[in-house]
């Protein structure tokens, strides 16, 4: 497994502000989409590319695109559906499925209660957008799924990740081609499974619900 924080003063810059209390949810939702847009930018350097001939106003040239089939951007449910503006306006090409998953408080299974991709994803590269890895539970679930679905790569894209959920990541998914890109690799998770210094509730913040 790839685990790339990126390193990038902007980057740092706006997860500090994304981190402050004060921060109401409105610019929460516009450092967020910010954000997402320079870590997908280093996160689709490994997209499939082919060239192509073309005219320009001087002459005839070769240049690049991206290569068939369509990258698909995944958000996961609810809290990753923050993050998708900002990785469409990079890859406004790429399609777009959902994912809404949850943990079983009585088991800690992790449950799919909301499935929406394309029935066969083979040979296609998908991104999975989810603000917070904490306990590595839902995303390695989510991989998981993507996988036996047929995609050839999948590539996550986190705002904050803890130790903890990295390695459950690490240990869960190491026989499965996966990327992580991330803002930052944070201290560990408190009592209540909380990214200490994270940012809170990701959800609740870009809702609203923490105003």
């Amino acid at each position: 497994m790839r685990v790339q924080v990126v390193d990038h003063p902007l980057v740092a810059h706006k997860l500090t502000q994304l981190r402050r209390v004060e921060t109401p949810s409105n610019r929460f939702r516009e450092l967020t989409k910010e954000l997402v847009m320079l870590l997908s930018y280093e996160a689709s350097e490994t997209m499939a590319t082919e060239p192509v001939e073309i005219q320009t106003p001087v002459t005839a040239t070769t240049g690049t695109q991206l290569a068939g089939p369509k990258p698909l951007v995944v958000p996961i449910l609810r809290a990753g559906l923050g993050m998708l503006d900002g990785m469409t306006a990079m890859i406004p090409t790429a399609e777009v499925g959902f994912l809404g998953m949850a943990r079983d408080e009585e088991t800690l299974n992790i449950i799919t209660y909301a499935e929406r991709l394309p029935d066969d994803l083979t040979g296609r590269h998908v991104f999975v957008l989810d603000p917070m890895l904490a306990t590595g539970g839902t995303l390695a679930e989510a991989v998981r799924f993507l996988k036996r679905a047929g995609a050839a790569k999948v590539t996550c894209i986190c705002l904050l990740a803890a130790p903890e959920g990295i390695e459950r990541l690490r240990s869960e998914v190491s026989d499965l081609e996966i990327e992580l890109f991330l803002g930052s690799i944070d201290e560990k998770l408190n009592e209540k499974a909380y990214i200490v210094p994270g940012l809170g509730d990701a959800g609740d913040r870009l809702y609203g619900l923490a105003d």
